[in-house]
């Protein structure tokens, strides 16, 4: 799943929990899918920080790679 994905879920869910309709089996059902969402866009979110560190990090090396060259 993308994080996209997992975002527009987790919206729809917001939605329909918001809306107050539901029965209590339904609402704690769309409550733990949008927890489990939640947390895999979190983690989805630290991978691309993390590729993202490296690239900066990347980059500041062979910028002071020039430098010294």
């Amino acid at each position: 799943m993308t994080f996209e994905e997992a975002m527009a879920r987790l919206e729809e869910i917001v939605g329909r929990l918001e809306k107050g309709e539901l029965s209590l089996e339904e609402a704690m059902r769309l409550f733990e899918e949008g927890t489990m969402l939640a947390r895999e866009a979190e983690r989805l979110l630290d991978e691309a920080e993390g590729k993202i560190t490296v690239l900066l990090e990347d980059g500041r090396r062979e910028e002071l790679d020039g430098l010294e060259g």
